[in-house]
């Protein structure tokens, strides 16, 4: 039987189909951070049982974390409270746990793949929405709830429905100045938030095979943006190149018999998928969102559509352009903005910085942008200074933050002001995402670092390097 390369990772982890219900799937990998955890390890210790495999988990400290002064004491006592129990149950259940001042630290979706725990043909979960990050490596990645999260620290199992399966394909080549992440805007733009909803997707073509893992790391991370239940990426030699020689990646021996397996996750030919998309990549230019939700976005050199081109309602289309300050056919390059966040699952690796300080050099930021750079772990921030890009961004009037969700959901003190106007690298742009009142505006490290130091929207096309 022909199978896709979903196929093939999900029908290998399932325990035990349930008839007419769903599949006990196993999971190779589990990661845990401070939000979702506390209430999932107390339901162990109510019921008296421990971790099944703590040495298939890992903690770290990412969303609530401050991105200045980490040294010091956490003053928000929830913040507070709840790193504490994160360390506390990571050490009463024998988990790494890599926290506030561990080398190690960071964002849960950089520091997985950073140290080989993400593995091509794994089953990972996350109490957080953009586990489908993982889904870069050729892996089954999904974000579960508090509960689930209960589930899989005592079973190591997890009870899903399997969702259908979808192809998004993208023919030819993008042209100058597209990145990844204007890539996955643009097929949201086409799909709506909600027109994966169902699906695990599959991206295929030559855009994402020429992409680097941490561009396809952006593709799929944006995955659940369009609704679907995640996204992968079938692994190949740049997949195999990324990971040979990290921590918790294979190592000798057992390298060789990974490869093996690794080396047939690909869709046959002739595998059928539920729904297939395909788009061109001629037709992709850097992208921009205009309102409050991921799937409301244009190409940078277009205005605003009108409600009739909307796939929202026209009363939902007209209430979102209102909160953001904007008007229908309205031009989006020029307009003034108050904050630029590079950082993120989505944008907060060593390449996003390179890009950004690519288009800064030389320049400086615009006197009235607040800027917020912070790194997805302190890898990332050790590589941003060993490659002398600190200095550049030094000079340029930026400064450096400590790793950390920071601004993308505004669970520490990173909040844009209400009224404000950000160009944010992160994923999500609904109303208050960024903190109350806030107004986001979702673009690339590019679109990004061409804003902040011209103060308004611009397409780095114009001014790069």
């Amino acid at each position: 039987m022909k199978k896709t390369l979903f196929d093939k990772v999900w029908d290998s982890h399932v325990v035990k189909s349930v008839p007419g219900g769903p599949d006990v799937l196993f999971i190779d990998r589990h990661m845990v951070h401070e939000v979702t955890s506390p209430v999932a390890f107390l339901g162990l210790k109510n019921r008296g049982i421990k971790v099944l495999h703590p040495e298939r988990t890992f903690a770290t400290a990412d969303h609530n974390t401050p991105t200045l002064n980490q040294h010091l004491p956490i003053e928000d006592p929830l913040s507070a409270n709840q790193l504490a129990a994160l360390e506390r149950n990571a050490k009463e259940h024998g988990i790494s746990y890599w926290g506030l001042g561990h080398e190690k630290n960071g964002i849960v979706h950089v520091v997985g793949p950073e140290y080989g725990i993400t593995l091509p043909g794994a089953t990972i979960v996350c109490g957080d929405s953009h586990t489908s990050t993982h889904g870069a490596f050729g892996a089954i990645a999904f974000g579960i709830g508090t509960s689930e999260v209960e589930m899989v620290l005592a079973s190591q199992c997890i009870m899903q429905p399997k969702p259908k399966s979808m192809r998004i394909h993208i023919e030819g080549e993008v042209g100058n100045g597209v990145t990844p992440k204007d890539v996955a805007l643009y097929i949201i733009s086409k799909l709506s938030t909600s027109g994966a909803t169902g699906y695990f997707a599959e991206y295929t073509g030559p855009v994402f095979e020429n992409m680097s893992m941490e561009g396809r790391m952006t593709v799929c991370n944006l995955s659940i943006e369009m609704g679907a239940r995640g996204g992968m990426i079938a692994p190949d030699q740049t997949t195999f190149h990324y990971i040979k020689g990290r921590e918790f990646a294979p190592q000798g021996a057992d390298w060789d018999k990974a490869m093996d397996y690794w080396q047939t996750l690909y869709t046959d030919e002739g595998a059928t998928y539920d729904k297939e998309l395909i788009l061109q990549g001629s037709d992709i230019e850097p992208m921009i969102t205009y309102g409050t939700n991921p799937g409301m976005g244009v190409g940078i050199s277009k205005s605003i559509p009108s409600a009739s081109e909307s796939k929202d309602s026209a009363d939902s289309y007209r209430k979102s352009l209102n909160y953001m300050g904007f008007n229908e056919n309205e031009p989006l390059l020029g307009k003034k903005v108050d904050y630029v966040f590079l950082g993120s699952c989505t944008n907060g690796r060593i390449e996003d910085f390179r890009a950004f300080t690519n288009i800064v050099k030389g320049r400086k930021k615009a006197d009235h942008i607040t800027a917020w750079l912070v790194p997805g772990s302190h890898k990332v921030r050790q590589a941003i200074i060993d490659e002398g890009l600190y200095d550049i961004l030094i000079e340029a009037g930026f400064e450096l933050r400590e790793p950390g969700c920071s601004a993308c959901l505004a669970m520490n003190e990173d909040k844009i002001p209400a009224g404000k106007v950000a160009v944010s690298t992160s994923n999500r742009n609904f109303e208050g995402r960024q903190g109350p009142g806030a107004r986001t505006m979702l673009a690339s490290p590019t679109v990004a670092a061409a804003t902040a130091v011209m103060g308004v929207v611009t397409d780095p096309r114009t001014i790069s390097n």
